[in-house]
């Protein structure tokens, strides 16, 4: 699972420039959650090839008691019970003050790894202002400047410094390894009615793998000779010898959820529509790169009106999932789960569809035939050869010349015809371009 790591600290400390540049974006991809303006802020970081998730938190003033404050504690401290690695970011200008020594009293408490992370630091490393934040009693404090970027990267290895390189994913895809599948959706969607429909149709394998913090709990599933691994984003809890499906929201456990899967059901309540937490849901499965299916629940229970209602606001919020198949279903009358499995199927069948590089090539030079790209200024792009880059998702790599002038719609009708040929659905394909410089042209 990807590692957690919780920003941590008052007030404009700079706990959000510093989440931007680990997250290297003006804004956490999954944005506020809809309805909790101040809630903590998700995003994903990655050093090398470790990847992580960062959350953002309020300023913390931990024994607050009173009106918007209160919760913002809460988040906080949510947030800090779901992270790996906390790190603590105080304020070098403004010193140390009374709220540091509280929030440094909680952490301790807390019991988790936390990194002191001086802000605002820069050209002080050596400076004595340095040393007062020794007092908190947390180890060496690491001076960054979060604004200018220093300090940032042996902060980021320290805080990783307990997680492996993940090496395991060389691209390739084992045939005979269960297809691993999350179903993520907001609260109250039907997670658990689904989950717990299926748990009772398919017969469960012996279910005693220890649930350690870190690790979601992932329930081995049968179908039709066909091995599934549900990754738990529902909080399944086991009862004497039966599940039990509660629906406890933890957007990091779905994060993680998600980032572990190969294909992800992403349900949607027809009786509410599409709401911004679907989109951003949605948002995160695409920059994951999943395979993905839409599961529309409670189909049932509204009219052909709402049914156009819903399909439109489908292709609006998310026309970026729209290679998705949409399967509509009732998890309660247990209507439309054959089709379901059966996207699923097919979804994690195509991204892991091998591309023989003669095929991806052959492709190549007809698109280019039938349709050339653009000259742009002095430069034609120039398309030579394509091979496969990797699986879950397919990436296509194109070489040629300049490359880098190639517009996004000429990228897409590419994309069109490799999903057309190797019938791709439920996935997405990320097509890169690599140019070889001849040195003799300069344009």
């Amino acid at each position: 699972m990807k590692p957690v790591i919780a920003l941590v600290g008052r007030p404009n400390v700079g706990k959000s420039t510093l989440f931007n540049r680990m997250t290297k974006s003006r804004d956490a991809i999954v944005a506020d959650y809809a309805g909790l303006t101040r809630d903590r802020h998700y995003g994903d970081g990655r050093l090398g090839q470790r990847e992580f998730i960062v959350v953002d938190t309020g300023g913390f003033e931990p024994d607050s008691t009173t009106g918007i404050v209160k919760e913002m504690a809460k988040q906080t401290r949510q947030a800090v019970a779901e992270a790996d690695v906390v790190i603590f970011v105080t304020d070098v200008r403004t010193g140390l003050s009374g709220q540091d020594q509280d929030i440094a009293r909680y952490l301790r408490q807390a019991n988790k790894r936390v990194l002191l992370t001086v802000n605002k630091a820069e050209g002080m490393v050596d400076s004595p202002l340095l040393a007062e934040f020794h007092e908190l009693g947390m180890g060496e404090p690491h001076p960054i400047s979060a604004a200018h970027g220093q300090g940032i990267r042996s902060l980021l290895e320290a805080a990783l410094a307990d997680f492996p390189e993940d090496d395991e994913d060389d691209g390739g895809v084992d045939p005979d390894a269960p297809i691993r599948l999350a179903v993520a959706g907001r609260p109250n969607v039907g997670k658990s009615t689904l989950i717990n429909t299926w748990l009772g149709e398919e017969r469960l394998i012996a279910f005693d793998m220890p649930g350690t913090t870190r690790d979601a709990i992932k329930v081995p599933l049968e179908r039709n000779g066909q091995r599934f691994e549900l990754i738990d984003t529902a909080g399944l809890r086991r009862k004497g010898k039966v599940f039990e499906a509660i629906e406890k929201f933890s957007v990091v456990k779905t994060l993680q959820a998600i980032a572990d899967a190969n294909v992800v059901v992403l349900m949607v309540d027809a009786t509410q529509g599409v709401s911004d937490q679907d989109a951003h849901i949605a948002g995160y499965v695409l920059d994951s790169g999943r395979a993905v299916v839409i599961a529309i629940n409670k189909w049932d229970a509204i009219d052909s009106y709402q049914r156009q209602m819903l399909e439109r606001s489908i292709e609006q919020r998310l026309a970026f999932l729209k290679f998705a198949p949409i399967v509509h279903i009732s998890a309660l009358k247990r209507q439309g789960l054959g089709p379901l499995w059966q996207a699923i199927i097919d979804a994690h069948a195509s991204a892991s569809r091998k591309m023989p590089t003669p095929v991806l090539t052959r492709l190549l030079l007809e698109a280019v035939q039938h349709l050339a790209p653009k000259r742009s200024g002095a430069f034609r792009p120039k398309m030579r050869y394509a091979h496969q880059g990797g699986m879950n998702p397919p990436i296509i790599v194109i070489h040629g010349n300049s490359l880098e002038h190639v517009a996004d719609t000429y990228k897409r009708y590419l994309e069109g015809r490799f999903r057309e040929h190797f019938k791709l659905v439920g996935t997405p394909l990320r097509i890169e371009f690599k140019s070889s410089h001849n040195p003799f042209v300069d344009g």
